[in-house]
């Protein structure tokens, strides 16, 4: 397996990924979720494939396929004038395929993007993981992640 950034090639494999990714969400939070749809369009995908602000890096087997990915996003932090000024790459999506899970690849994704994130002279690596995704949380905190802030919400209908 190599670990490289996204081509216009992988755009359908991709789209499995991505589906896999909207199944886990919306068995959590059907109110939220829609099944059956798609987070990006393939002109969306084609811009970030080509965006360095916004790298996708993928693991791809011996054949090239895609077996799971990392979208990231470059954020320049902090949200107010009282925090202290950094960079961070936060990782807006990471899947691997359900067939590969439990290979490493997921961890070997995130290691790669640990690696670019200090190449890129961030200060840290963010995400956000979905309340009742247990094994994604599992995973990450296994990575070595912790919790820095939560978010609740308060649902009114």
């Amino acid at each position: 397996m190599r670990i490289r950034r996204a081509e216009e090639k992988d755009i359908p494999r991709l789209h499995e990924l991505l589906g896999q990714v909207l199944q886990i969400h919306a068995d959590i939070r059907p109110d939220i979720f829609i099944p059956g749809t798609t987070k990006y369009t393939d002109e969306e995908l084609r811009n970030m494939i080509h965006d360095d602000q916004n790298p996708i890096y993928i693991a791809a087997d011996e054949q090239d396929i895609c077996e799971g990915y990392a979208f990231c996003q470059l954020r320049q932090q902090p949200f107010s004038n009282n925090m202290v000024p950094f960079l961070s790459l936060f990782i807006d999506d990471l899947c691997v395929d359900q067939k590969t899970r439990g290979q490493h690849v997921g961890e070997s994704l995130f290691e790669f993007v640990k690696q670019e994130a200090k190449r890129l002279g961030c200060y840290e690596v963010q995400l956000n993981v979905w309340d009742g995704n247990t094994s994604a949380e599992k995973f990450y905190e296994k990575m070595g992640m912790k919790t820095k802030e939560r978010r609740l919400e308060y649902i009114l209908v």
